[in-house]
């Protein structure tokens, strides 16, 4: 019967590839629809100068999630991208000269704490543990049932574990904060929210299982740059008989009733479809698929975006040695600046930044003695209530570069011969993300308990959405996740169908 189901996938993101690739794997016959010219969503790649720029993201955890995809088909995911492990995972750069590397060798680790004190190495130990458990608790039931709602987190673990496995009562900073007195350390802890874009202070303490992803997991560069891994699900999928069409924009999910039927393009022509799987995140969808949004977009309040970032691409003309793959250069008050992104909705006067080195791991991504210097400090989302203009952007950008020149970066502006420098603007227009958000939801104790927006449309019941605004969240092998979740959601409801 799967066989005769035909599905189309709006947008060809990792979450929309993903769930193309799962529904083929299952018999269903798939369309995926990308409105760009090519596939990835933000995971994406510009050339430019010689230099090799990944657009999105840089880091990729938990590389099982993917090669699911890949086992499930057949197939091995080392005949279509190779991957390695990075170390230093991260390089900590602090004002007042200290450096700190966080390693997956746990001698190392231990040397890189004990400049922060005799205990914090134990500390640090106690914490892992913590943080190990919050993920394996999860793994349980909220990534391996695909878990939508409190209420259903609480039916799975039931009311006590629910309360005590999951710190429910704590922020991630509070979670953090039971376990390590260094404040260098705390900050290091904190930062790891930025997987998701959110703020350790609003945050719930569940998300501390952040740092075992990543420990416990490794953290990965693909070589020839991320971008390899849109170009190996795109392969697979195709090889799975997925219908890919690039620069085809739907700009209509018509339905009738409370099922949808078909998309229209903006070409005008119409395909239609039992299953429509929507890539684009909810709420735009819901605000323009729609020639009337649904009643249900209003219930989708408190499913507010993510930050967003100044996204600064530089190619320079020099090596900076001090620098590793990845690097952080923090702020000297990082709890105003979570405060100015979140609360305020203002730029940071001193902001902590996200610094990747690429070349460290691929010379090939730039020419010879050239380096690349992609630079992201986390930014408010667009809010026409409190529009920032290009010359605020402007400004934070030279803020930017002034604190990495003091920080060891000397004369960085001197030696740029390329850039690529990208806005909130620019990315709620090439990817429709909400308000020009890059994780998809914001993750909030009290707004949401941390969770996104459900797979299933509550209004209609054949369609259904991926990426990051749904459970279970934005990141690499989150959104991916969301799409062999919600081919499970789809052979169960047509299970419960064919029984009633």
């Amino acid at each position: 019967m799967n066989a005769k189901q035909h599905v189309v996938v709006i947008g060809a993101g990792l979450g929309g590839l993903s769930a193309a690739i799962s529904l083929a794997t299952e018999g269903f016959s798939v369309v995926l629809l990308e409105k760009n010219d090519k596939v990835g969503g933000k995971l994406n790649i510009l050339h430019k100068d010689g230099f090799s720029f990944d657009l999105g993201p840089s880091i990729l955890t938990m590389p099982h999630i993917f090669e699911q995809l890949f086992i499930k088909a057949g197939k091995s995911m080392a005949d279509y991208v190779r991957i390695q492990a990075v170390e230093p995972h991260w390089r900590n750069f602090f004002e007042d000269g200290t450096t700190l590397d966080l390693s997956s060798d746990p001698g190392i680790m231990q040397q890189q704490l004990a400049q922060l004190g005799p205990n914090t190495a134990h500390e640090f130990e106690q914490f892992l543990a913590y943080s190990k458990q919050l993920c394996r608790s999860t793994e349980d039931g909220y990534f391996s049932h695909g878990l939508d709602s409190f209420g259903e987190l609480i039916k799975h673990y039931g009311p006590w574990r629910s309360l005590k496995e999951f710190d429910v009562f704590r922020s991630m900073d509070q979670g953090v904060r039971r376990f390590i007195k260094d404040p260098k350390l705390v900050e290091i802890l904190n930062y790891f929210i930025k997987y998701v874009g959110s703020s350790p202070y609003d945050a719930p303490a569940l998300m501390n299982l952040l740092p075992y992803i990543q420990f416990g997991y490794g953290l990965w560069y693909i070589q020839g740059g991320m971008y390899a891994m849109a170009e190996a699900l795109q392969k697979l999928a195709i090889e799975l008989g997925v219908s890919i069409r690039v620069n085809t924009e739907v700009v209509e999910i018509q339905h009738q009733q409370a099922q949808v039927t078909a998309v229209r393009l903006q070409d005008g022509s119409v395909i239609t479809a039992d299953i429509v799987v929507s890539n684009m995140e909810v709420i735009p969808a819901f605000n323009t698929l729609f020639q009337q949004p649904p009643a249900e977009v209003h219930s989708l309040k408190r499913f507010e975006p993510s930050c967003s970032g100044l996204v600064m691409h530089l190619g320079v003309d020099r090596i900076y040695s001090q620098l590793a793959h990845h690097n952080f250069f923090y702020s000297d008050a990082p709890k105003a600046h979570f405060n100015a992104v979140f609360h305020q909705k203002a730029l940071s006067q001193d902001p902590t930044i996200y610094l990747v080195a690429p070349v460290k791991s691929d010379p090939s991504q730039a020419p010879a003695g050239c380096e690349i210097i992609k630079i992201l400090p986390h930014i408010p989302h667009l809010d026409p209530k409190k529009p920032l203009t290009p010359e605020d952007y402007a400004a934070l950008r030279e803020r930017v570069l002034t604190k990495l020149e003091r920080m060891g970066l000397t004369s960085l502006r001197k030696h740029i011969v390329c850039e690529e420098f990208w806005t909130p603007s620019d990315i709620q227009q090439r990817y429709y993300s909400n308000q020009g958000s890059i994780y998809g939801v914001v993750a909030d104790r009290f707004k949401n308990l941390g969770f996104k927006i459900p797979q299933r449309s509550q209004q209609f019941k054949n369609l259904y959405f991926v990426g990051g605004s749904v459970n279970p969240g934005g990141g690499m092998p989150m959104v991916t996740l969301s799409g062999q979740l919600v081919r499970d959601k789809i052979l169960a409801d047509i299970a419960a169908q064919d029984l009633s």
